[in-house]
């Protein structure tokens, strides 16, 4: 069976998409309306600069269409202030933040490392058995939330379902061989990141999907693509969904409003649009 394609772009607030992406005098509160009526998903990543609420979470999940799907980007408090260590309450914090209220349309959780975090294989083992794998097991992380939370956890799920986890590393250091093992033994998809060779770049399949992000092609969270570059990641994403993986894109080069046009142009490409 061939594997779901999920397209999108990282985030969906941008002044600078007003009036050039979004229609003039659209109303911000139905900017994510919008989108989700032009690409099938996107990331959250609010959530990767403080914990969100419930209500906001209801509100995306309401917003879009049922056959929709987030991808929901972890706290930075975790992977950029604690550097993965001494995480039992950020953790369950995060996952009491209403990241299960999204129902059926949660997706892959991302986790970014920061570039300055190099590979430490016990280290990332260890974070790895945290992460729940269901729902259910989210839920239950959810009840050891701290007092930051009480009055404001979401800790139930309306479903049993699995959980995707993706991870994005930013050290050279990354490239070891053993790292992809790592991966592959936690069943944790490495993110095959673009980035005009910032970081390393890691197009290997770890899991039972492929993540990509792409933030720029030439230029950091500027340029975009060209018909030929985005030809050929149709043409991966279609070799890899023939292998029956599921694949997710999302654009981040949304500094010139390139973002969500390409994420548009890779979907009609994969015939989405």
């Amino acid at each position: 069976m061939a594997g779901r394609v999920r397209i999108g772009t990282s985030g969906w607030v941008y002044p600078p998409w007003r009036g050039e992406f979004y229609p003039p005098k659209l109303a911000h509160r139905r900017e994510l309306e919008y989108l989700s009526g032009q690409v099938n998903s996107v990331e959250i990543n609010g959530s990767f600069y403080a914990l969100q609420r419930p209500s906001s979470y209801e509100s995306w999940r309401d917003q879009t269409p049922a056959d929709f799907e987030f991808a929901v980007k972890g706290g930075r408090f975790i992977t950029h202030l604690k550097r993965l260590r001494d995480i039992d309450a950020p953790l369950a914090n995060f996952f009491a933040s209403g990241v299960l209220a999204l129902g059926p349309k949660l997706g892959p959780l991302l986790w970014q490392l920061p570039p300055t975090l190099a590979f430490d294989a016990e280290q990332l083992a260890a974070f790895f058995d945290m992460l729940p794998r269901t729902t259910t097991a989210a839920a239950q992380l959810a009840t050891r939330h701290d007092e930051r939370l009480d009055g404001r956890a979401w800790t139930t799920t309306d479903a049993d379902r699995p959980l995707r986890h993706a991870l994005e590393v930013r050290h050279p250091s990354f490239t070891d061989p053993a790292f992809l093992d790592l991966l592959r033994a936690h069943g944790i998809a490495v993110v095959i990141a673009d980035a005009a060779a910032s970081w390393p770049y890691l197009e290997h399949v770890t899991a039972d999907f492929a993540y990509v992000r792409l933030h720029g092609s030439t230029e950091l969270y500027t340029s975009g693509y060209t018909d030929e570059a985005l030809d050929g990641w149709a043409e991966r994403i279609r070799r890899w969904t023939a292998e029956g993986l599921d694949a997710y894109a999302y654009f981040d080069n949304d500094a010139k409003v390139k973002a969500p046009r390409d994420a548009m142009a890779l979907a009609a490409r994969l015939g989405l649009g």
